[in-house]
């Protein structure tokens, strides 16, 4: 509305940004847009970049602190442009589930890559690096949002088959 304040940065975070979405926002020539990244075990974000006209939906850079590893499934990098799991170390990586070793051994891992000591937390998330930015392509487990909730879709697969009416499904 005319008389309004406009803001002069708008920060995203939580889910991925439609591509449509995403070049809407470039064209806020206003407005600086940033897109945030980072889960709950992280202490939420660690990698962030900006939306700007002319490039596609990224995450962007690590924050300061914070690093990014684009990783194959032996812990080896990958070359730039080749899909492979995010896996994020640095002083706000968590310690690991409280009561949950076994999540918390799957999740947090030694970093083969940092200092002695180290950690470093396996997100789940497919990216690779394009221009020097991370690009979320998706996730490596079936692992969904719903209103900012995690559901495993494994998980709820398996309620509907121990049901006797159900033979098999499928989530």
């Amino acid at each position: 509305a005319p008389g309004r304040p406009r803001p002069r940065v708008l920060a995203l975070g939580g889910e991925a940004v439609p591509a449509p979405l995403w070049r809407e926002l470039a064209g806020l020539s206003d407005v600086a847009v940033w897109n945030l990244y980072g889960p709950t075990e992280t202490t939420v974000d660690s990698v962030m970049g900006r939306v700007l006209p002319g490039v596609g939906p990224h995450l962007g850079h690590p924050v300061t602190g914070a690093r990014a590893r684009v990783l194959d499934r032996r812990l080896r990098p990958v070359a730039p442009g080749v899909t492979g799991e995010l896996y994020v170390s640095g002083p706000g990586v968590a310690r690991g589930y409280e009561g949950r070793s076994a999540a918390t051994a799957e999740r947090f891992l030694p970093d083969p890559h940092g200092a002695p000591g180290s950690r470093m937390y396996r997100t789940g998330d497919l990216v690779r690096r394009v221009e020097g930015r991370l690009e979320y392509l998706g996730r490596a487990d079936g692992q969904i949002k719903i209103r900012g909730f995690r559901v495993e879709t494994g998980e709820v697969a398996s309620v509907l088959d121990s049901h006797e009416d159900i033979t098999r499904s499928a989530v």
